[in-house]
C-alpha cells in the first residue's frame, strides 16, 4: 500500500463525522509532534448515532479510501460510532492500514471508582455496538454502569454553542440522575462530549472524575507507529490539513474556537460512495 521510500511521510488520517474527533487531533497533536495530520469532518452526514449500521459503514469506508489516496500510512477513526459499527471490518478490508478506534474508558472507570457507580454519555449507536457490551461485559462486572445518549449535545457542540443554556439543560438531563445514584466517574463516549468537560466539571462538583480516552489514544497511535517501525522521528513540526463535506467557512470558525488553529479546510463531495475534492 506504500512504498519503503515514502512511508515515513505519510500522514496520519483522522476522521469524524463532525468536530468531535478534533478533541483527538489536539491530543495526537501534542502527542506526535512531528507528524502530518490530515482531518476529514463528514458534516455533511453529522451525527453518526442516528444513522443506520450500513451507512456508518459506507460513509467510513469511502473515507478510508480517500484517506489511502492521500498516502495515510495509519487511521486514526475519532468517531465512537464508526468505531463500533465499522472498525473490525476496515481492519480485515485493509489489513496492511494500522487502524485505531475508540472505545469508551469503561476499564479505567470500573477501576477507579469507590463508589461503584459509573455514567457513560455516549450515542445511542455506541450503546448498541458489540465493542460497548464486550467492554463493559469484560471490564465492569459489579459496577452499576448509568448511560446518557444526551440527545442533542452533538448538534451543539457542532454549532459552536459549547456554554449556551440549552447545552447546559442538556448535560443536567443526563448528569442530575447519575449524581443522585452516587456516580463518581464519568466517561466521555463521544468524540464530541470532552470539548464541553469544563461545563461537566462544573455541573458534577468535585469528587467526580471526567475520563477523555482522547490521550490513550493518541498514545496506542504512538505505539503502532512504533511497532511498524512508521514514525517521522524528530523532524520539523508536521502539519495539519482539515477537510470537510459541509461548508469549509463553519469549519474553520470551530477549529479556531475548539482548538485556536486558523485553517483554511478544503471542500470534499461524495460522488457515488466516494469522497472528490470540489
Amino acid at each position: 500500500m506504500m512504498t519503503r521510500q515514502n512511508k515515513y511521510n505519510g500522514p496520519l488520517g483522522i476522521f469524524d463525522s463532525g468536530v468531535g474527533g478534533l478533541s483527538v487531533l489536539r491530543e495526537v497533536r501534542h502527542q506526535l509532534p512531528n507528524e502530518d495530520l490530515i482531518y476529514i469532518a463528514d458534516q455533511a452526514h453529522v451525527p453518526y448515532g442516528n444513522r443506520s449500521r450500513e451507512e456508518v459503514f459506507g460513509y467510513a469506508d469511502g473515507i478510508v479510501r480517500y484517506l489511502i489516496k492521500k498516502q495515510a500510512k495509519l487511521v486514526i477513526i475519532a468517531c465512537n460510532t464508526a468505531s463500533a459499527v465499522a472498525l473490525a471490518d476496515l481492519r480485515l478490508k485493509y489489513p496492511s492500514l494500522p487502524f485505531v478506534g475508540m472505545e469508551p474508558a469503561v476499564k479505567p472507570a470500573a477501576a477507579e471508582t469507590i463508589t461503584g457507580v459509573v455514567g457513560v454519555l455516549a450515542t445511542p449507536a455506541t450503546f448498541q455496538g458489540d465493542l460497548y457490551a464486550s467492554t463493559v461485559e469484560r471490564f465492569a462486572k459489579g459496577v452499576k454502569i448509568l448511560q446518557d445518549t444526551c440527545p442533542g449535545l452533538v448538534k451543539q457542540i457542532e454549532a459552536g454553542r459549547i456554554r449556551s443554556p440549552e447545552t447546559r439543560e442538556i448535560l443536567q438531563g443526563a448528569l442530575a440522575p447519575m449524581l443522585e445514584e452516587g456516580v463518581d466517574e464519568i466517561v466521555m463516549g463521544c468524540t464530541h462530549y470532552p470539548f464541553v468537560i469544563p461545563l461537566i466539571k462544573e455541573i458534577v462538583g468535585e469528587g467526580v472524575a471526567v475520563i477523555d480516552p482522547a490521550p490513550a489514544v493518541a498514545r496506542q497511535a504512538e505505539r503502532l507507529l512504533n511497532e511498524y517501525d512508521l514514525g517521522r522521528g524528530k523532524q520539523e513540526v508536521g502539519d495539519e490539513s482539515f477537510y470537510t463535506t459541509g461548508e469549509t467557512s463553519a469549519l474553520d470558525t470551530l477549529i479556531k474556537s475548539l482548538l485556536g488553529i486558523e485553517s483554511q479546510s478544503i471542500s470534499l463531495d461524495w460522488v457515488n460512495g466516494d469522497l472528490q475534492g470540489r
